[in-house]
């Protein structure tokens, strides 16, 4: 029997508590986990993509199932280079749940084989998110309850070098 692969879609901009969890989360689930750094040309983004593949690589070094790898185009054509069996995505509202629901029934139309597992967000990492992370960065604001420390180190080093 051929392992399961799940994929982990998203910008990573950076990587927060709130991804880790759902990785961890989510590697415990299937056989291996591509952890899939979107290649966004149609939004700014803090970190390059090689930046924010290279954080995850060392945040989710110690977890064997799962590789760091970046994409670009249709998440539908991904999910079908990959041979996935499901995209997982994480849930902290109402607001997530409506939209992630919309954007897989629109992907299952071109790919009907396309399946998505949702991991509800632990309730500490509900208010968690890159937004957050960068907004408090411009500002100098205590980033430790949102990213690791390797994390928040990047996030001050990007917002020095943009703005003295």
């Amino acid at each position: 029997m051929r392992e399961t692969v799940w994929l982990y879609p998203g910008s990573f901009d950076p990587v927060t508590y709130g991804h880790i969890n759902i990785i961890e989360r989510a590697a415990r689930l299937c056989g291996r986990l591509v952890v899939a750094v979107l290649e966004n040309y149609e939004k700014t983004s803090l970190f390059s993509t090689d930046e924010r593949v290279n954080m995850l690589k060392e945040v989710l070094k110690d977890i064997d199932n799962v590789e760091v790898i970046s994409f670009s185009g249709l998440q539908a054509d991904f999910y079908r280079q990959q041979h996935a069996d499901a995209v997982v995505r994480g849930i902290r509202n109402e607001r997530d749940y409506d939209y992630e629901v919309f954007l897989a029934q629109g992907i299952k139309m071109l790919v009907p084989e396309y399946e998505v597992v949702f991991l509800a967000t632990e309730l500490r990492y509900s208010c968690v998110n890159s937004s957050t992370v960068r907004t408090l960065g411009a500002h100098g604001g205590e980033l430790s309850p949102f990213v690791p420390d390797s994390i928040a180190v990047r996030v001050r080093e990007k917002f020095k070098e943009k703005y003295l």
